[in-house]
């Protein structure tokens, strides 16, 4: 998929689910979970066990989903994510050279930024979105603060990213959202409660659909 239609394919989905949980199994069993509640755009962090294995695997039974792999920090993890089929690689930081990996082997780019400077930064770099990370204090009121002077940025916030307050998030100019503990909750994945992960999935995923955009 080149960058233009998984930009236009994430900017119609929406949303994205990310897990990070402590054994390959209770990964792959919430994210089906998630999956079936609704989400095509998924991502695998690397402090899931197996998390390359998981792309493959879920890639392999359904070709159409968005697999990406998250907390990225070297060039050769990048790299072991793309073979594995990812198709976008997300880190917590704004690394130049993991940006410019990701972009040689034609995946798309999401490094992880605060500040004004950091954001502006990660796009200058290359990156065609910005994960806005950690969560601002101020919420989407900071993201519109930020978007005010610098609105070719697409930002998406994650961690604090909500069903209950996914709209104000696109309210403020989000491009798109992830969805982290909110949705997979700890003790779900502790307790095995896939099917509440699911019903979670379908509240987020709807929230996130029905949200007016900034103008609309």
């Amino acid at each position: 998929m080149d960058e233009q239609a998984f930009l236009t394919r994430l900017h119609e989905e929406r949303a994205a689910a990310i897990i990070r949980t402590d054994t390959q199994e209770k990964a792959a069993n919430a994210m089906d979970a998630a999956v079936r509640g609704g989400f095509r755009v998924i991502e695998f962090t690397l402090g899931c066990p197996g998390a390359y294995e998981l792309v493959e695997d879920f890639l392999a039974r359904d070709p159409d989903l968005l697999v990406g792999v998250g907390t990225v920090l070297t060039s050769d993890d990048a790299r072991r994510a793309v073979d594995a089929g990812a198709s976008f690689i997300v880190s917590p930081t704004t690394d130049e050279a993991v940006i410019r990996t990701t972009l040689e082997l034609g995946a798309i780019a999401m490094p992880g930024a605060y500040t004004a400077n950091e954001l502006y930064s990660a796009h200058q770099a290359g990156a065609q979105l910005q994960k806005l990370f950690p969560a601002p204090a101020l919420g989407p009121d900071y993201a519109r603060m930020i978007l005010g002077p610098l609105p070719f940025l697409r930002l998406v916030p994650t961690s604090g990213v909500t069903s209950d307050n996914a709209a104000a998030w696109f309210a403020a100019g989000a491009f798109a959202v992830g969805f982290v503990a909110s949705l997979f909750d700890p003790a779900d994945l502790r307790e095995g409660r896939f099917d509440a992960i699911e019903q979670r999935a379908r509240q987020c995923v709807q929230a996130a659909r029905r949200a007016p955009r900034l103008g609309e």
